[in-house]
Parts: C-alpha cells; structure tokens; sequence
C-alpha cells in the first residue's frame, strides 16, 4: 500500500510537471479504449451529425417531441418540465419518455451541475437543515456563485452523498442513457473562488470534486454515459488530462478567450484539443453559437445559458452557421454531434424547431485529417470539401453536385 501510494504520487508531481504543455504541442493521445460502446450514442455519417441541449419549463408539446426525436443526442437542461411537472427530475423524465417512445434509439442525458446549486429540483428538499452544503467565503460570506448563487462544499462527504444519490435515482430509470456533468470548469479553474475561499480551501474543493466524479462511475454504473462540461482552451492541456474520467466532452466557449492569447491562437489550440479529444474516441457535443453574444460587460464572458441575441435569416446569420459548422467538421470523428443555437431555452430560440438546409446535404466519411496551414485549415469528405480561416472568422463548405445519394455508413 505504502508502494502505491508513493507511485501515485511521483504520477502526480510529474503530471504536474508537464501539464504546462499545449495540447496541440502534446503529441497524440492514445484512443480510448471503451468497454461499452454499445452505450454510445448512434452514429452515421450520411449527414451532420447533431446534437440538441434544450430546456422548456413546460412540456414540450407532440410537434417538438418528434423533433426531438431526430436527434441521436439530447441533453435535458435544467428546469426542463419543472413547472408543469413540479421538479426537473419529474419534467425530465416525462420529456425522455415521450422522446424514446418515438426513437428509442436516442441517447438522453439528464443535467446536473457539480458545483452549483439551482432550483426546481426535488432533491434540493433533503438539503433543509443540513449544515456546511454551501460554501462560504474566508469573510463568512455565501451565494459566491456570480454572487446570486451558492455553491456546493465538494469538501463535505455528506453534501456529496445527497448529490450522488440525486443523480444515480435519475440515471436508473430506463429513460435516462447517462447524466451531464457541468460546472467541472468552475471547479478545475485556479483561480475561480480562490480569493473567497484560499488557496486550501480551494485546492480541498478540487480534491472533493475528483471524489465526486469516481463515485459517480460507481453508483451510475459502466453502462450509463457521463458527459462533462470539460475540454477548453483556458487550461494549459485544455482539460484532456482529466477526459480519462469521462465518456465524452461538451465544447462550448469556443472563441471566449482567456488570458493574453490571441484569438486566433486560442480557437487554434480549442481545435487541437477537440481533435485529439475526438481521436481517442471521446463522444463529442459541440456548440456554436450563430446569435450574437450576449456577454457580461464586466467579465466579457459569455453569460450562464449560452444566452444570445436571437439569430436572425441574414447573410451574417448564414455566415456564422457556415463557419461554426466548418469548425465542427475540421474537428469531428465518429461519436462527434454538432449543435448551432442562440440559447437554451425552446421558449426563446429562433434556432428551436429549424433545420437548416445544409443537414440534408450528404455528407459522407472524412477523407483524411484535417491539415493546417497557419490560421486556415482544410478537410475532405466524401461529399463534401471543408475550409476554414480562423483569422476573417470564414469558412466555405463545398457539397459535391455528385452527392446524390446518401452516403455510405
């Protein structure tokens, strides 16, 4: 034992060592070997394959239960159903059942935040008169989540059990294929909350969130997927060290940049380390946003939701779609899904219900890599041919005329 544990930590201090380097400087990850692939979402490259993340506080009505129906993958957000239904576990699983009786091929994950703590859901009914669920700061101050919001002590056995338990009675129902993990930014950041909390304090919550995610595994089971809110460029290895633990990655914040890089390096080094993400065979859920950015004007960040301007039938609106899905293919590999929206909530959309014409178009297999020449990038499909020029933020996205039928599986 004593062995182990020092082997383990030599592991760690040379991880630390080396987690300084950029994921496209890092050399190849080795594919990920999965036992259960039989739990993946369903996959074909005949057209783009999509993704949709949604929430309704309602329930969604026949016509966009057959909408939802078309997708392979589907996250159920937070506060999904919860006023008709009374909770969002209840709004959730209402809305996967419906879903499955038409497809029940699709994969449905059910959403749950690591570290902050919303409403509407039944479980938060157990927290009642349960001590130190909440962090508070060094000034004894609580809500430290864009000070409105609490935020869970990761550090506390208990509050993680509460959280665990939520989660494992969700994911048992036969309706729910796996749960989606966010927040883990918020979490692995450095310096997010360390001013409020201190560097112990701080480095304990990681410590309690790396716990949390093991026993995860083990209550959910092999079979069930978990997808993180995880892969970003903000990190020195863009969050790939810490994938070994998930079934796949959400990719969202694509353009935010962090830190002195440029833009144009930062989209750089996210499209590295979505690429080797996919390569290791990690399920992929990448979003674009085709609205313009509704961003904090103190922090230029991009607010909670992915809340957008709505998007708009214009040539900007059709340019922005044609670049974020020139983004996605440079990146994807089988098991990646593509979503472009202009926010979450289905009662706000203007992307909600639409399917752009350029999902029918076939698509086929990729060719080869993508191949990279300074800020441009190029990849060939069988029936498509891609470019994108990360500086002028353009892409053009060439559907062979030949393509008539659909492409080959």
């Amino acid at each position: 034992m004593l062995m182990k544990k020092l082997f383990g930590a030599i592991c760690a201090v040379i991880c630390a060592a080396t987690v300084g380097q950029a994921a496209d400087a890092a050399g190849p990850l080795p594919v990920r070997p999965r036992e259960f692939k039989d739990s993946y979402p369903k996959f074909s490259w005949d057209r783009v394959p999509l993704y949709q993340h949604v929430r309704k506080g309602t329930s969604f009505t026949p016509e966009e239960i057959r909408y939802l129906a078309t997708f392979p993958l589907i996250t159920f957000e937070k506060t999904t159903g919860a006023q008709q239904f009374g909770s969002t576990e209840a709004g959730t699983l209402a809305a996967a059942r419906a879903v499955k009786q038409l497809n029940p091929a699709a994969t449905i994950l059910y959403y749950r935040n690591v570290i902050v703590h919303y409403g509407s859901y039944a479980a938060n009914a157990q927290l009642e008169g349960f001590s130190s669920a909440f962090l508070t700061g060094k000034d004894g101050r609580g809500r430290l989540v864009r000070n409105t919001v609490e935020a869970y002590d990761l550090t506390n056995p208990r509050l993680r059990t509460w959280w665990l338990d939520g989660v494992r009675t969700v994911c048992a129902d036969p309706a729910i294929d796996g749960v989606f993990l966010d927040g883990n930014v918020k979490v692995l950041e450095p310096a997010y909350l360390l001013k409020e909390l201190g560097a112990a304090r701080k480095n304990a919550v990681v410590a309690g969130y790396h716990e949390l995610m093991q026993a995860t595994r083990a209550a959910i089971g092999p079979k069930k997927l978990m997808i993180a809110n995880l892969v970003r460029a903000r990190f020195p290895d863009s969050g790939l060290g810490w994938l070994d633990a998930f079934d796949g990655t959400y990719v969202e914040g694509f353009e935010t940049t962090v830190g002195a890089t440029s833009r144009e390096d930062y989209v750089a080094k996210g499209i590295a380390a979505t690429q080797a993400a996919a390569r290791r065979g990690a399920i992929v859920a990448f979003t674009a946003g085709v609205g313009k950015s509704v961003a904090d004007e103190e922090t230029n960040a991009q607010l909670t939701d992915e809340v957008r301007h709505r998007a708009t039938k214009d040539a900007e609106t059709q340019r922005r779609l044609t670049y974020c899905l020139g983004m996605f293919l440079i990146c994807a590999e089988e098991y990646s899904y593509f979503l472009a929206h202009d926010g979450y909530d289905a009662t706000r959309s203007s992307t909600w219900l639409k399917r752009p014409p350029e999902f029918d178009h076939p698509l086929g297999p990729p060719q080869s890599p993508a191949k990279r020449d300074g800020y441009i990038y190029t990849r060939e499909f069988q029936h498509a041919s891609v470019r994108i020029d990360v500086k002028t933020e353009h892409a053009t996205i060439r559907w062979h005329r030949e393509a008539s039928a659909p492409a080959a599986k």
